[in-house]
């Protein structure tokens, strides 16, 4: 197995004990994110005010086209970027134009959502339905909802939603949309988004498999799905040159999404570490089969009595299920060996930082757990 550790020196060398199996949460950074890092600020000192012509000119679209590639999306243009994709999910829910909305979600959607939603129902300004994912599509073609959001993998047990064409289908301008988070899709594993880019919403980001840390979330947003949102910015109407004085105009493209002033580093982390990831030819499917080769082989070793719940899925993390779960977390961190725990799941996430000897490492903690 070829091992790729020299892409992230800097980080392994910060914690030189720690085995890190939670690439699923908060990966660890390579060597290229800390030059992106570099080139942000020293842009901002060098340019000053003028350094915005370069983010927007140049790291801008730089980073749309990456997304772009690695989605198969055919216009570069409907990628929008965002500090978190909460941001996003807010403006998406801004731009409907029915009050209260009707939801339709998984029911193993992320904190994030679930709050939101939650909160939405608590004021009155939505209704949600919870659905098991393998329900969505029966669900969403009732024509009741307006708003249809689901992950493309469940964050909790790694369940792969493979649908996402027949729920295009069934999206209109006037609704209902289709929001696809695709947070732990996103560059984990192939994404072809070709065929229903001009239906479906996509929101993902840099903090997971992208490897480039916070601050880089992005929407793709189908043109003429929300053409003015009601959370808006300043940002937001740049370009809209065709209406007159004092109209509250929006940009043409996916920056009709956009707040107002946010911090580019993210954005410079992401596109160094994608050009990295091009010189060193490795795109997302030889990165999954790396990790997919590691699952693989934990999966034959496994040593714990757990409940598999995804073994069969391109997910690139195991789910374990155990009232034992918390425990197992403890224990394995009080040996600075990193992986997470959602409700009585634990997850083991893998990743281009890891090789066979962080799994031989990995499995002789698994074995010493009691």
């Amino acid at each position: 197995m070829t091992s790729y550790k020299r892409l992230f020196q800097r980080a392994i060398a910060a914690a030189p004990e720690r085995l890190h199996f939670a690439a699923h949460s908060h990966h660890l950074w390579p060597d290229a994110s800390y030059v992106g890092q570099l080139a942000a600020w020293e842009d901002g000192v060098r340019l000053a005010d003028r350094k915005w012509e370069r983010v927007m000119g140049e790291i801008w679209p730089a980073a749309q086209r990456h997304v772009a590639t690695e989605l198969g999306l055919p216009d570069p243009a409907t990628i929008v970027f965002a500090p978190n994709t909460h941001e996003l999910l807010l403006r998406i829910v801004s731009a409907l134009p029915r009050r209260p909305l009707r939801i339709l979600a998984s029911d193993g959607e992320f904190h994030s959502f679930r709050r939101q939603s939650a909160r939405w129902e608590e004021a009155g300004s939505a209704t949600v339905e919870r659905v098991p994912l393998d329900q969505v599509v029966t669900r969403a073609g009732s024509g009741e909802h307006n708003l249809i959001f689901v992950s493309q993998v469940q964050f909790g047990t790694g369940h792969v939603f493979e649908r996402i064409a027949e729920l295009a289908a069934l999206a209109r301008p006037e609704g209902p949309w289709v929001v696809i988070d695709g947070y732990h899709g996103f560059m984990a594993m192939p994404t072809d988004l070709s065929a229903v880019a001009d239906r479906v919403f996509y929101l993902a980001g840099g903090y997971k498999y992208a490897m480039a840390g916070e601050g880089c979330a992005f929407l793709h947003a189908p043109p003429g799905f929300g053409a003015r949102p009601e959370i808006t910015g300043w940002y937001a109407e740049f370009d809209d040159l065709s209406l007159p004085p004092g109209s509250l105009g929006y940009a043409p493209d996916a920056r009709r999404f956009l707040g107002a002033t946010f911090d580019p580093s993210g954005i410079y982390r992401f596109v160094a570490v994608r050009d990295m990831l091009r010189q060193e030819g490795l795109t997302t499917p030889d990165i999954a089969a790396h990790a997919g080769a590691l699952k693989a082989a934990l999966l034959a070793a496994l040593p714990i009595e757990a409940e598999l719940l995804n073994a069969e899925s391109p997910a690139r993390f195991l789910a374990l299920r155990s009232p034992e779960a918390w425990r197992w977390k403890a224990q394995l961190e009080a040996e600075e060996v990193i992986v997470d725990v959602r409700g009585d799941v634990l997850r083991i996430g893998f990743g281009l930082y890891q090789d066979a000897r962080d799994l031989d490492e990995l499995i002789a903690a698994l074995r010493r757990l009691t």
